[in-house]
């Protein structure tokens, strides 16, 4: 039976971010074991989109593995991929991982930065604390790769510091600054980055032969078991699953907050921090079965308040016919 690995990249408007993942395609491809195929997918932006990509692959077998190639976990991997998988198989996202942390400790290594430079591990950022988690722990294996200076973390929306703002911080305490950037493709997120101006800016990763390694450990994880169990949908207040979304990258270049619908966010870049589960979250048994404690809990306590204000309501009733009476009688 052949085997299917949707490999789904969040998407972007930007060509050259575009031209980025088709390449990392064709490594993973390239570098395929025997009998598996590796399909495109999207979540945001444009297509082929996930769920159209799953659908087809249904027609053909049901060895089916979804690997976000994103580098966090996010809304992306906690509810868009989630739906469209309908219960395939999802792989962790790339990072953090220490071949992640090398690629970017050569990045870093290549734009001349030196020892005492303080390096901002630059991020796309999320609406979900997960992602700041990864990332921080990325940073944490970047020194293990051999990055000297110090390292610190920012991200270019929706979670906090903001990348100018680290920058200005180092700057400040006379330090150069250095900005890797943590997004797979050139796109929004990377000019984003640019922007920020610190004394040298690293390339995005790229379509690294590196990274295969990763893709194919994931798949591998997933497929077996390990670590690639199917997440539920996080439920926001409400009910729904689906709370603000990350920034979506407008026909201009700018962002802001939209409802999500069901396809998650916009990073333009190619690289949502967004996407995939991480160790201690995402899709981990141990994280599914708090969820499933927490929900059930929070039910049972619903009702009990409901059972409570109706008693409360009879008990109002009750008193208000007997109040009702009393004056009757009085009148008589």
């Amino acid at each position: 039976m052949t085997a299917v690995l949707i490999a789904s990249a969040h998407g972007t408007r930007f060509e050259e971010g575009r031209v980025v993942i088709r390449a990392l395609l064709d490594v993973l491809r390239e570098t395929a074991p025997a009998g598996v195929e590796v399909h495109e997918a999207y979540v945001d932006v444009h297509g082929p989109f996930v769920t159209d990509v799953v659908a087809a692959a249904r027609e053909r077998t049901d060895d089916i593995v979804i690997v976000p190639l994103l580098l966090s976990t996010g809304y992306h991997t906690e509810v868009d991929l989630v739906e469209a998988a309908g219960g395939l198989p999802i792989a962790r996202a790339l990072g953090p991982h220490p071949v992640l942390a090398e690629i970017l400790a050569d990045r870093v290594r290549a734009t001349g930065a030196g020892a005492t430079d303080t390096v901002v591990l630059a991020a796309a950022g999320s609406t979900r604390p997960g992602a700041v988690v990864d990332v921080e722990r990325m940073a944490e294996l970047m020194a293990d790769a051999g990055v000297a200076g110090p390292i610190v973390t920012a991200y270019a929306a929706a979670s906090e510091p903001r990348i100018p703002d680290a920058v200005g911080a180092a700057r400040s305490a006379g330090e150069r600054t250095v900005a890797a950037s943590y997004v797979l493709a050139p796109g929004h997120f990377s000019r984003v980055i640019e922007k920020a101006e610190a004394d040298l800016t690293s390339e995005p990763i790229g379509a690294d032969p590196r990274l295969a390694d990763i893709v194919w450990e994931r798949w591998r994880e997933a497929r077996e078991g390990s670590a690639g169990e199917v997440a539920e949908p996080v439920e926001a207040p409400g009910g729904a699953a689906g709370e603000v979304a990350e920034p979506v990258e407008a026909s201009g270049g700018a962002v802001g907050p939209v409802p999500s619908t069901g396809s998650g966010t916009s990073s333009g870049s190619g690289t949502s921090s967004g996407s995939g589960t991480s160790p201690g979250s995402g899709t981990s048994p141990r994280r599914r079965t708090v969820k499933r404690v927490a929900r059930v809990t929070g039910r049972a306590v619903l009702v009990a308040l409901l059972v409570l204000l109706a008693g409360v309501v009879v008990l109002a009733a009750a008193g208000l016919s007997d109040d009702r009476g009393v004056r009757r009688r009085r009148r008589a």
